[in-house]
């Protein structure tokens, strides 16, 4: 196995950041909102440790990677994980993509037909579709949270959302540092691509297989959401996860990890 590799490539004048290690077919893991590349690292592991290359970018904005001026739109970032993918010479990847990877996932699946082996959609959609009217109240708080309290109250906000149970300490206390540290305006620039984004007309088109993963109790998106994505993309196949939120790699990840090795064998 490689020595893992936290290396820079500039795309079309954008620093950006990624990790890398593995040896074998790649596997490109895009992050959600506010997240970053390291937090696949159960997944870069174990994909490792099964004879893959795992190719983790921080997405435009985000983490390491530049954060220039808004407007973002979600073509945009896959166009930059092409750009990447292009630059280390990755012909073809699987992609997994969470929640906003997810979109740019799509996105790239579409525009890059070619780069995209096969598809993991986890806890994502083709349009914003919340989950019922939690959903909205907690989309809705994450931007008063913002607003009255800056980027530490946004996060504390969001990780007590995404683990909100008392044995989940540990991950909301890492999730609200990490959140914490993002930059205010790209933070936002990402949120109105996320808003601005329908891919609705483009699944029909999507042709690589696809493997679509909701958490059963996914408060952020619908499970109709999800639903759509495995009726409309022609290949595609929907996995409920049993005792997981919308961070399903994070919070049940032995469950997610057997889902994905399996997928990408099959």
């Amino acid at each position: 196995m490689k020595a893992r590799q936290m290396p820079y490539c500039v795309i079309d004048g954008l620093r950006m950041h990624y990790l890398l290690e593995g040896d074998g077919p790649a596997v490109l893991l895009l992050h959600g909102l506010g997240s970053r590349g390291e937090d696949w690292m159960p997944q870069i592991v174990a994909l490792a440790g099964a004879g893959y290359t795992a190719l983790a970018p921080d997405l435009r904005g985000h983490g390491k990677t530049d954060k220039p001026p808004g407007p973002y739109t979600i073509h945009q970032m896959a166009d930059d994980v092409n750009g990447l993918l292009e630059r280390l010479v990755v012909e073809r990847a699987a992609v997994v993509g969470l929640s906003l990877g997810g979109l740019v996932a799509q996105s790239l699946a579409v525009r890059h037909p070619a780069r995209v082996r096969a598809l993991v959609l986890v806890n994502t959609f083709a349009r914003l579709r919340l989950a019922r009217r939690r959903g909205w109240s907690l989309f809705l708080r994450r931007g008063w949270s913002m607003v009255a309290g800056g980027m530490k109250k946004q996060a504390e906000t969001v990780a007590r959302e995404l683990f909100p149970r008392p044995e989940q300490e540990g991950l909301r206390r890492i999730a609200a540092r990490r959140l914490a540290e993002n930059d205010p305006a790209a933070y936002q620039a990402t949120v109105w691509a996320v808003l601005r984004f329908d891919g609705r007309r483009d699944l029909e088109r999507i042709q690589a297989p696809t493997l679509v993963v909701a958490g059963a109790e996914d408060t952020t998106v619908s499970l109709e959401a999800k639903q759509e994505l495995a009726t409309r993309i022609p290949n595609a196949r929907l996995e409920i996860v049993p005792g997981s939120g919308h961070a399903t790699p994070l919070d049940r990840p032995e469950a997610f990890n057997r889902l994905l090795l399996e997928f990408l064998r099959g």
